[in-house]
Order: C-alpha cells, then structure tokens, then sequence
C-alpha cells in the first residue's frame, strides 16, 4: 500500500472486502467515521477519521471495525483488505456518521458561503495514520463522476480546452444534517450552527425544507433560537413556531421582545396562540397580551416597550451604572427617558449628554423637557413625518394619561413600511 491514496466516496460504495485468504467477505455499503468530539485530536474533529464499514456478509449486515482493515487499488478499481473480521462496537457506530446516509446527496450548510449546497461526493484519503473525508464535493465533476460519465464527458470537453467545474468545501468548513438522523451534530454544544450569526442562520433556515427548518431549529439553544427567530420572514417564523412543542415554543418566546412575540402570535391560530400565552411565564405574557390590544395601525401595535427610564435625581454615575448592569441593546439607548414617581414622561436625555457629563452632575441638569413623544393610539403613518422632522432615532409612547409605556425605533418605521406591522419588551424605571 502507498503512503497516501487519495479517492471518493463514490468510488469505494460497491468495492468488495476480502480476508488475509483473499476470500470475498462482502461489498462496502456505507463509511462510518467518527461523529464525536471526545477524546480526538484537532484535526480528527475537523477531518474525521473512517472507523468502520458497513457491509453484508453472508446475507447479514454487519459493521466492521476498521483498525483492521486496509484499502488498496487507484482510481480505477479499490479494494479492502480485512485482516481480523471484528465488529465495531455498539457505542462507536452510535457515535459514528454513516457517509452515504447522512451525507451524500444530502443538503449541508457552507459556513463560509453561509448557504446550503447539495454534496455530490466526498474527497477522502488514506494516510498512515488513519482513512479520513477531506471536503465535500458539490460541483458538476462529482455529479458525473457518480452517473459515471466523468472521464467520458472529460474526454470529449478537451480538445476544447474546456474542464468540468469542480467546487470542494472542506470538512471543517460545513456542517451536515439530515432529517433521519438531525442529532449527529447539530446536538452539540459546540455545533458550527450554533456559531453563525443570526441573520445569517435565519437566511439558511429558511431556505430548508419544513421538516428540516424545524428541526434544525429545535437543535438550537433558547437564546440563540430567540435570536434566528427574530431575524426570519413572518411565513417562516409561523411555520416554525406552529410545529413546536407548546413547552418550547414558551421557552424560546419568553426570550424575545414583547412586540416581536405578538407581531409572531398575530399570525397563527387563536387557539395555538392561547395555548403558548398561558404556558408563559405570566409577566411576559401579561406583556404580550397587553400589545396584541391594539389596532395594526395604531402606534403601540409598533412600539416596544423594552425601553429605560430614570428619575431626573439621578446622579450621572448612577444612571451609567445602571446601564453596565443592564447591558441593553444598541436601540434601547437611542434615547433615554427621565419620568416622575408616577412614571409620567417630564424629560429625555441623550447618551452623548449622558457620556461627556461630569459624573456628579443629576440628569436634572442635562435632561431636555422639550420632549417630542407621540400618543400609543395615534396612527402609525404620522411616525414617518416626525421621524424626518427632528431626526429622531427614537420616539416616546405615552397614554392618554402622559404615562410613559414604550417607545417606537427607527428601525420598526422603516420595517413597517417594508413589512407593515412589528413591535417589543418590558420596561423598567430606577429610582
């Protein structure tokens, strides 16, 4: 056997084991490698390394451990060599990836191109030290060489200086799943979904199949299932949610904004909505409740009511140190509102003002009472004009009773002209 034998997946489906005798023991089925991330080297987990074959032999499929098993032939024709007929064990075909069932012809996720591919074949090589599968195949020469025409179709194409496209993904570079067996990798802490960013997550999410969506989905923690929530079409958020368990649809909803939760609620059935309403925990539902009262075209119907709001006694040391505890998204601090005991709106405060303040100073002294706020039953289309107006990044909500209750973010304007209808969570006061 040479030191390294490069080849394809495709090309070893099919290629006959035989014992230390040369009798014919049976044809690979399937390549098992190593799916777990315990006890492997750094580069076994990003190239995995071929543990077993899955073969028939004497009409029985069996799993054959491959420590003793050694490939030869070229491109042109493989063959396997079993020193020992050993059975892989239970625990490691539990742990193992099957290449054929899991991966070939199956959709994976390019995490550099943030898309989902179909894989035409798998590159492997055999090395000293193991058999591992290097990259995917996703381009035209794969397809071929699996129909078997390649080197034909390559022979006619040459004269014309013209090559199939080939288009490899390393491994490290992709992350498989597969609706018969979704909990190979994606039940990992660890899993390369887990590490995109949301936007980017939602995009392929949503390019998947129903089945697939969701159950990718339910692979991802709460918070980060918040978040890709967040970020996805309206259709494929109600999708999602409507093929979720009540318990963990709760779950991930609790951690989203109020507004983006009722805008979510709004678009599926009452009872199902009902449903998830009561299996949350009753501030949040209170919230949520409280919002999907108004009207689509009413301002609260849009506000959110994830905002920050201080007393105007308030040191300016005291007020930063609030929002270090806080930690509170980018657009909550667009503006800052100072409002009295009885949490009516008297003021706002900027954060550059906040910022280049002495810290002794009270928000009393840099606060601006010359406030711009809108009412929560006032009509959405009249948000635009003050927007643009006084170059607003944030407006006020308040009741009829001056009662400070959200605030509408220049972001949800412009996504409710594009989308028409959003909203968001609850909000507090220091005193």
């Amino acid at each position: 056997m040479t030191s390294q034998i490069t080849f394809y997946l495709s090309q070893i489906i099919g290629s006959r084991i035989y014992d230390t005798n040369d009798n014919k023991i049976g044809k690979v089925i399937d390549v098992l490698v190593n799916a777990s991330q315990t006890g492997v080297t750094q580069d076994e987990a990003l190239r995995p390394i071929v543990i077993g074959l899955k073969t028939k032999v004497e009409g029985e499929i069996r799993y054959l451990n491959f420590e003793f098993i050694k490939l030869f032939g070229s491109n042109k024709s493989f063959k396997f060599l079993c020193s020992q007929v050993s059975e892989l064990s239970e625990n490691a075909r539990e742990n193992s990836m099957p290449l054929v069932k899991n991966i070939l012809d199956r959709q994976i996720v390019d995490i550099n191109g943030r898309k989902l591919v179909r894989v035409n074949d798998v590159r492997m090589v055999t090395i000293p030290s193991g058999s591992y599968a290097l990259a995917v195949d996703i381009g035209t020469e794969g397809l071929l060489r699996r129909l078997g025409v390649a080197g034909i179709v390559n022979k006619i194409a040459s004269p014309f200086n013209v090559s199939l496209p080939t288009q490899y993904i390393l491994w490290d570079d992709v992350e498989a799943f597969d609706s018969t067996n979704f909990n190979i990798m994606l039940s990992h802490s660890d899993s390369k979904l887990q590490r995109l960013h949301p936007s980017d997550l939602a995009d392929i999410i949503e390019e998947m199949g129903s089945l697939s969506r969701s159950k990718v989905f339910e692979s991802l923690d709460d918070e980060k299932a918040a978040d890709v929530l967040e970020e996805m079409e309206p259709y494929a958020q109600a999708q999602i949610i409507e093929n979720m368990s009540i318990g963990k649809a709760a779950d991930v909803l609790e951690k989203m904004p109020a507004d983006e939760v009722a805008d979510l609620l709004d678009e599926l059935e009452d009872e199902k909505a009902e449903l998830i309403l009561n299996e949350m925990e009753k501030e949040s539902s209170e919230e949520v409740r409280e919002l999907l009262e108004y009207e689509d075209q009413e301002v609260g119907s849009l506000m959110t009511t994830d905002f920050l709001a201080f007393r105007e006694h308030m040191t300016i040391e005291e007020t930063l140190a609030v929002l270090r505890e806080q930690k509170p998204e980018a657009d909550m601090i667009y503006s800052l509102f100072v409002t009295d005991d009885d949490e009516k709106l008297i003021a706002t405060v900027s954060l550059r003002d906040l910022v280049i303040s002495l810290p002794t100073m009270t928000l009393e002294e840099i606060m601006n009472k010359h406030i711009i706020s809108v009412n929560d039953e006032d009509k959405v289309d009249t948000l635009g004009a003050i927007i643009s107006k006084y170059d607003l990044l944030a407006i006020p909500v308040t009741d009829t009773t001056n009662t400070l209750v959200g605030m509408v973010v220049i972001d949800d304007i412009v996504e409710d002209l594009m989308l028409k209808g959003k909203t968001k969570k609850g909000g507090r006061s220091w005193r």
